[in-house]
């Protein structure tokens, strides 16, 4: 997948989607946060990415050159994803830069940003009661990328399947073939590991890609999707992946 090319498109997108709307309508779905806020944020985030990658160091959003909008809001949001492939570009995609997980490759920060803007892009349109379409490739990657976050975090207490229950994702789009399905198993260190496939498990979660990927970041209800076997393995992972 050309994540460069889907960031930049998911930018476009939510830029139409904001462009002369209320700035101080509320987002459900980001309790606290209005549209402004949102926006703010999702442009930030592709310049804080952009500074990290120049620098290979952590540095404070606030800090970050650019970081706030001015009157032109959609304008400075549109140029966002720029300033991160432009960094990515003179840095080298696979100089080790920083990343919240350790070092990774630059390039790895656009892969990050692209699903960043996939799920605030469904939040935006969510709160203005707007349709969310998204190419089914796109949101398979994106819920790879969400069980490859949650496979590195550290264990925890009160892991998100117990050890050796398996979670099954299978988006019913055609064409994904096995970057549609993942088998999601718990370990016995308390953490997750995945893989794409198919089999059986405790719970299996079905429904479009697209479905998928706004349940798994609790966008829509568990009841949106078809969950088939033990509903509650599927509830505690829900309860217990909050990032």
């Amino acid at each position: 997948m050309d994540h460069a090319a889907a960031l930049t498109e998911q930018n476009r997108l939510l830029a139409e989607l904001v462009h002369d709307r209320a700035p101080d309508a509320a987002v459900p779905t980001c309790p606290g946060w209005t549209l402004q806020q949102l926006v703010r944020h999702v442009g930030r985030g592709d310049r804080w990415a952009a500074t990290i990658v120049r620098t290979g160091e952590f540095v404070d959003p606030r800090e970050v050159p650019g970081g706030k909008p001015g009157d032109d809001v959609t304008g400075w949001l549109r140029e966002s994803p720029r300033t991160l492939l432009d960094a990515v570009a003179e840095t080298g995609p696979d100089v080790p830069v920083w990343t919240f997980l350790g070092p990774r490759p630059a390039a790895w920060w656009i892969r990050r940003r692209l699903h960043e803007s996939t799920v605030h892009r469904a939040d935006a349109a969510l709160a203005l009661g707007e349709a969310y379409a998204i190419d089914a490739a796109v949101a398979a990657d994106g819920v790879s990328e969400t069980l490859a976050l949650t496979a590195e975090r550290p264990p925890a207490e009160a892991p998100p399947l117990p050890a050796g229950t398996v979670l099954h994702l299978h988006a019913t789009d055609d064409g994904l073939g096995e970057a549609g399905e993942w088998m999601v198993r718990g370990t016995d260190d308390g953490g997750v590991a995945w893989e794409h496939g198919h089999g059986k498990g405790a719970a299996a979660v079905r429904g479009p890609a697209a479905d998928l990927l706004l349940a798994v970041h609790r966008r829509i209800p568990a009841s949106a999707v078809q969950v088939l076997g033990d509903a509650a393995v599927f509830d505690t992972w829900l309860a217990r992946t909050v990032f």
